[in-house]
């Protein structure tokens, strides 16, 4: 099972911990760096997998450089969201994240997309993170995982992939994450 349902009548109780990441890479073994990334979320103290996407393949959006290679993960966790962005790039630099320039291609991308149904705006941080809610490559693996979930100011992620021009996005038969996409997955988060 690979996805989370939304089941109850409260769904602001059962989103509190709950946070969405999405994994990119286009340069080295983009499909390696995403597996390597997992495995370090999932071994990270106070985080907890709850779903894993597939993985994507889709063209460069605003940038050139490779194709990259896009997932997104359930986590559940007792972290603060400064925390957990600097739990993401912690592991970005594990794998030679370089900032160079704004949309250059990277060895690795974690993003933090949603933290269940708060609105975060700090210097360091917005959530939901900018432009999720117009990226195809954001909005396929997460409406695999999580069909229900709500992206503040923006709707349901199914009614806006309803909606819009997809860019596109091609779903890979990798085998990378399907160890985690195998994780049993309780019917309501």
């Amino acid at each position: 099972m690979n996805s989370v349902r939304n089941t109850e009548n409260s769904p602001k109780q059962a989103l509190e911990g709950l946070a969405w990441v999405g994994l990119g890479a286009n340069l080295g073994d983009p499909e390696k760096a995403l597996h390597s990334a997992l495995e370090a979320l999932t071994l990270a103290s106070r985080v907890s997998l709850r779903a894993c996407s597939s993985i994507y393949r889709t063209a460069p959006i605003e940038a050139v450089g490779p194709d990259y290679f896009n997932a997104v993960v359930l986590i559940q966790t007792s972290m603060q969201p400064l925390e957990c962005l600097q739990l993401l790039q912690d592991i970005e630099s594990m794998h030679h994240r370089v900032r160079s320039y704004t949309n250059a291609p990277r060895t690795l991308d974690l993003d933090l997309l949603l933290w269940g149904e708060q609105t975060v705006v700090h210097t360091d941080l917005q959530i939901p993170h900018p432009r999720m809610h117009r990226r195809a490559f954001v909005l396929v693996p997460l409406a695999e995982i999580t069909p229900w979930v709500q992206i503040p100011g923006h709707g349901q992620v199914t009614e806006l992939l309803g909606s819009m021009t997809l860019q596109p996005v091609q779903k890979l038969p990798c085998a990378a994450l399907s160890r985690w996409q195998s994780v049993q997955v309780a019917s309501s988060p």
